[in-house]
């Protein structure tokens, strides 16, 4: 296996769903302005959503929020959202996908569809991170991160408004990080510097 301190990280994504947008709050707020990698991030919403909880996050967060745009080329110190009704796919160019295909787990942006694309195009240069959510969206895309040799974090489900998504991915798989949400942030960025 590859040496962490040999490997650059490429992206970091995050699912998250009930109880998400405090969670948000909490790990990207902590995020410095400069932080040297993109943040794919899907969240449960409406179908009917606006881009509301980008900008919410936009104003609150050092780190640059903003809603994923089809074709967009990822950039650091940049958090994409999925938009509503659509998941979220990273394609071999480093550029955003956005797809109308059926929900995945009942939802549409899909977590695991997320993950699994990234794992495809950045293997063991991804960090996927599983927190609070009802259900169990993300646990098979986290799977095959970990598989692809990426690093796996899953929210402690003691620590989680909605514990369901975090159970599930640890029934699933075993995490190399279980940490509470206000940990989270500290160790994206020992990741990243080790």
């Amino acid at each position: 296996m590859q040496n962490r301190s040999e490997r650059a990280f490429k992206a970091v994504v995050i699912g998250v769903s009930t109880g998400g947008v405090s969670a948000l709050k909490m790990v990207l707020g902590a995020l410095p302005a400069d932080f040297p990698i993109p943040v794919l991030v899907v969240t449960h919403i409406t179908p009917d959503s606006d881009d509301g909880l980008a900008v919410l996050l936009d104003t609150l967060c050092a780190i640059r929020v903003k809603e994923a745009d089809e074709h967009e080329a990822l950039a650091p110190g940049t958090v994409y959202l999925a938009p509503a009704n659509y998941h979220l796919l990273v394609e071999r160019s480093d550029t955003l996908a956005l797809s109308i295909d059926p929900p995945v787990n009942f939802a549409r942006p899909a977590v695991d569809v997320l993950f699994e694309s990234a794992a495809e195009v950045y293997g063991p240069s991804l960090i996927g991170v599983i927190m609070t959510g009802a259900g169990s969206d993300g646990s098979n895309g986290l799977l095959k991160i970990k598989n692809s040799g990426g690093v796996t974090i899953v929210q402690d489900p003691a620590d989680a408004e909605m514990d369901s998504m975090p159970r599930s991915a640890l029934k699933l798989l075993q995490a190399d990080h279980v940490a509470r949400l206000n940990k989270i942030p500290g160790l994206l960025l020992k990741l990243l510097v080790s």
